[in-house]
C-alpha cells in the first residue's frame, strides 16, 4: 500500500451506486421518529440521518451538561428521550445505572439502578463499556459484568434479567463485557463467548488458555428473555454484532476474539469464519465490521491490520489484505473506533496508542492510502452528509468534508476546556459524536454535553 499521496478515481458507476445506497438509507428512515438507537446509530455504520443541512463553520451552542459516573460510552436516542449508562457509588454498593433525559432540557425523566459486582483487571472504570439499545417498547443494556437487562422503554421498569456470565460460564475477558446489542425482529442478540467447565478453574489473565462453548453469539426473545438460539464456538471481544444481507438473505456477522463470524440470523448456525486476529495474547478485535453491499471490512491494530472480504452464503474471499507485521505497509489499523464509508472511501482513526495513531482516508476497493493527517492522535468519528466529525479522546473536535484527495479541515473547536472556556471535557473521549435532528452528543469522563447544531441560513 502507498503511503505517499495518491488520488485514485473509482468507476462512475460505483459511484452512483455508493450514492444510491445512502439515498435509499435516508428514505426508509424518514418515517421513523428522531432516533439513534444503538451503537454508531440506527444502521450501525456512523452516519447521522437527518434532515437539517448545518453551517459547519459555526461552533455549535451548549444546551446542557449531564453530569455521568462510570463507563465511557454514550447513549442512544428515541424522539426526545435520551438513554445514558452508567455506574455509580452509594453508601453501601456500586450500582449500575440508566437514565432517561430530556433532549431538550437535559432534565431527567426516569432513573433506574441495580447493584453491579465487578472488578477491573487492568484498573478501568467499572462503568459500562456498551451502549444500549433500544425500539419503541424497550430498553436494552448489556453491563460490563456480563448482565443483560430488558426494560420498559417509557419507564424504565426491569422486565427481565439474563445473567449472561453465570448462565453461560463467561470468563472476563481484559476490560469485562465490552459488546453492544443486536435488535432483529422479536430477538435481541448479543455476544456472549462463554466456556466449558474445565476452563472455569484457569487464573485470571490467561484467556490463551481458555475454551469457547459454542455461545458467541446468544439470540433472546426480546419479551420474555428466553434463549431462541445460541451459535458459534469463539470468544467474546469488544466489537458488537450486526446485520448484513447476502443473496437475500439475512446474516449476522459477530467480530470476535479470534476472526470475523457469520450466522444465519433464522436458524443460529454458523455460516462461515473468517480467522482475522494478532498473535499476541493481549490484544483485541473492537471495531464494528463496515458492509457495502456484500463486502466487508474489518480491522486491528496490533499485527494483522485490515482485510476487506467479498461475502457469500458459504464463505468470504479475501479483496485485498494488509501485509501481517508490517505497519508501513498496512492501510489501516483500526483500534476500537470504527471508520465510515462515503462514496468509496473509509475515513477514520488508524493505530493503537496516541503516539502511533493518525486520521486517514483509504479507497474501499484497493486499500490504497489517499492521505493521513499525522498530527492527529486517537480520535472517533460520526458522518453527516459530506462532513465528517472528528473528536480526539482529550475533547478537541475537527469538521473535516469528505475529500479523497487531501485533507479538507472545515472547522476547529476545543471542548477539552483547553481554550479557557466553561465547556469541557475529560479524557477519556471514547465515544463517537451521536447526531439526531439538529442535536449533537458528546462524552468525556465525566459528562455529557449536548449541543444544538446551527442550521444554514436560507435566503427569503
Amino acid at each position: 500500500m502507498a503511503w505517499y499521496r495518491k488520488m485514485v478515481f473509482g468507476s462512475l458507476t460505483r459511484s452512483l451506486v455508493y450514492t444510491f445506497v445512502t439515498i435509499v438509507s435516508v428514505a426508509v428512515m424518514a418515517d421513523e421518529p428522531a432516533s439513534w438507537t444503538r451503537l454508531l446509530g440506527n444502521n450501525a455504520d456512523g452516519v447521522a440521518v437527518t434532515e437539517w443541512d448545518f453551517n459547519w463553520t459555526q461552533q455549535p451552542s451548549l444546551l446542557w451538561s449531564l453530569p455521568v459516573g462510570d463507563g465511557y460510552g454514550l447513549g442512544a436516542v428515541w424522539g426526545n428521550e435520551y438513554y445514558q449508562a452508567d455506574a455509580i457509588q452509594n453508601a453501601s454498593a456500586t450500582l449500575s445505572r440508566l437514565r432517561c433525559i430530556d433532549l431538550q432540557t437535559g432534565s431527567v425523566k426516569a432513573d433506574e439502578s441495580r447493584v453491579l459486582s465487578y472488578r477491573d483487571m487492568y484498573g478501568y472504570e467499572v462503568g459500562p463499556r456498551a451502549t444500549p439499545t433500544l425500539d419503541e417498547d424497550y430498553v436494552f443494556t448489556l453491563g460490563v459484568s456480563g448482565e443483560l437487562v430488558c426494560r420498559d422503554r417509557r419507564t424504565l421498569q426491569t422486565r427481565w434479567v439474563v445473567n449472561t456470565k453465570k448462565k453461560y460460564g463467561v470468563i472476563q475477558n481484559f476490560f469485562g463485557v465490552g459488546s453492544s446489542p443486536l435488535l432483529l425482529g422479536d430477538w435481541v442478540i448479543v455476544m456472549v463467548g462463554g466456556s466449558p467447565a474445565e476452563s472455569q478453574t484457569l487464573p485470571p489473565g490467561q484467556l490463551d488458555r481458555v475454551d469457547p462453548n459454542g455461545s458467541l453469539l446468544v439470540a433472546f426473545d426480546k419479551k420474555t428473555g428466553e434463549e431462541r438460539w445460541k451459535s458459534g464456538n469463539d470468544l467474546a471481544s469488544y466489537s458488537s454484532p450486526r446485520t448484513v444481507v447476502i443473496d437475500g438473505k439475512t446474516f449476522v456477522l459477530a467480530f470476535a476474539r479470534s476472526g470475523l463470524v457469520c450466522i444465519d440470523a433464522r436458524v443460529g448456525k454458523v455460516a462461515w469464519k473468517y480467522d482475522h486476529r494478532a498473535g499476541i495474547v493481549e490484544s483485541v478485535n473492537a471495531m464494528m465490521p463496515v458492509v457495502f453491499g456484500d463486502e466487508v471490512f474489518v480491522s486491528e491494530c496490533y499485527q494483522v491490520g485490515s482485510v476487506l472480504l467479498k461475502a457469500s452464503p458459504d464463505k468470504a474471499d479475501a479483496l485485498w489484505k494488509d501485509p501481517a507485521k508490517n505497519r508501513r505497509k498496512q492501510a489501516m489499523r483500526v483500534h476500537w473506533s470504527t471508520p465510515v464509508l462515503v462514496n468509496g472511501y473509509l475515513y477514520g482513526c488508524s493505530g493503537r496508542n496516541a503516539v502511533d495513531s493518525d486520521f486517514r482516508c483509504v479507497e474501499w476497493s484497493t486499500g490504497e492510502v489517499m492521505w493521513v493527517d499525522e498530527r492527529r492522535s486517537r480520535s472517533s468519528v460520526t458522518r453527516v452528509g459530506e462532513a465528517l466529525l472528528v473528536l480526539d479522546e482529550s475533547g478537541g473536535m475537527q469538521v473535516i468534508r469528505a475529500d479523497p484527495t487531501k485533507l479538507n479541515v472545515i472547522s476547529e473547536w476545543d471542548f477539552s476546556g483547553d481554550d479557557g472556556g466553561t465547556v469541557a471535557l475529560s479524557y477519556p473521549c471514547w465515544a463517537a459524536p451521536i447526531v439526531v435532528g439538529d442535536k449533537m452528543l458528546i462524552r468525556g469522563d465525566q459528562n455529557v454535553l449536548c449541543f444544538s447544531l446551527n442550521p444554514m441560513e436560507t435566503g427569503p
